[in-house]
């Protein structure tokens, strides 16, 4: 019989769960204007490959197209997701003031 050998999973720094409130570095609207920075989201979906962060306001990708459902999608172990600073501090979930 042939044996397979595979990757390990990449490490993760953080483990998401759909409900976290998380800050994403992304493109996105900000009084009128159209900035690229952090802005907090709300973790909609997870599976082993892919994080799912749904905004408020229009999110756009970085070829210049808005998004229209305002979902992005995120590895795990992407620099550009972290749990939301209120979320860390308070150490319970509870639904961002956006």
């Amino acid at each position: 019989m042939t044996q397979f050998s595979f990757m390990r999973s990449p490490i993760t720094e953080y483990a998401f769960e759909v409900g976290d409130a998380v800050e994403v570095f992304c493109d996105h609207e900000k009084n009128g204007d159209r900035v690229r920075g952090w802005m907090r989201g709300i973790v909609v979906q997870v599976d082993n490959k892919m994080v799912a962060v749904q905004f408020r306001n229009n999110v756009y990708l970085t070829d210049g197209w808005m998004v229209p459902d305002r979902i992005l999608w995120y590895p795990p172990n992407s620099e550009h997701i972290r749990p939301s600073g209120t979320q860390k501090k308070l150490g319970k979930k509870e639904l961002p003031e956006f």
